[in-house]
């Protein structure tokens, strides 16, 4: 019995590894051919069955495709229930600074250059741009306040700037705003600022330079 059942296996398997690799002209075997010739309408056919003869139909009024709620407001919007921008992003800030820098330098410093002084390449090219405004400018940094001002005005933009939610996901526009919060305090930055083992390793740079 063992015997037959291993020459079983042995004949077996060396069908199946004849089998390796072959090309068949026969076409597929379908286990459910009926499947093949549906009765059904294509993309843009009429269809008399509804009273507008299209076949291809609209959501449902109120249908939000998944993970399109945005039920967060001030995240996905950077606005308080009452349409108010938010005074501070709702995530923290520090993890995103390293995110935003790389996107900004990305999307951003073209026209507001990698300070944010306004002075980008498509600014100085005589391109025919409206100038951008310096994020360092006393009357921009209040106009810029709200964190969530910042966001909107990278998702949607503002006056002869475009927008850039299709771009950027939503994350990456907080990081965005968390970098220009960084590059706005850099201008103004003391030694009480700098963590204090960067500070050493400044002040290290500094006296071996003047030697």
């Amino acid at each position: 019995m063992k015997k037959t059942i291993f020459i079983v296996v042995l004949l077996g398997g060396m069908i199946l590894a004849g089998c390796r690799g072959g090309v068949s002209e026969k076409p597929p075997i379908h286990l459910n051919p009926n499947m093949d010739a549906q009765e059904r309408f294509e993309a843009q056919e009429a269809n008399p069955f509804f009273a507008d003869g299209r076949a291809m139909r609209q959501p449902v009024p109120g249908t939000v495709a998944r993970g399109m709620l945005k039920e967060d407001t001030r995240f996905f919007l950077g606005r308080e229930a009452d349409g108010t921008y938010v005074r501070t992003m709702p995530i923290e800030a520090t993890p995103l600074y390293d995110r935003g820098r790389e996107r900004y330098n990305i999307y951003c410093a073209v026209c507001h250059d990698l300070a944010g002084s306004g002075k980008g390449i498509i600014m100085t090219g005589n391109y025919g741009y409206t100038p951008a405004p310096s994020y360092h400018d006393p009357i921009v940094a209040d106009r810029m306040a709200d964190d969530g001002y910042v966001f909107d005005v990278i998702s949607n933009g503002v006056r002869t700037m475009p927008g850039y939610a299709q771009q950027i996901p939503v994350v990456d526009r907080w990081a965005i705003t968390a970098y220009i919060r960084a590059l706005q305090r850099s201008q103004n930055a003391t030694a009480e600022d700098v963590p204090a083992s960067v500070l050493a390793d400044i002040q290290q740079r500094g006296a071996a330079s003047t030697q």
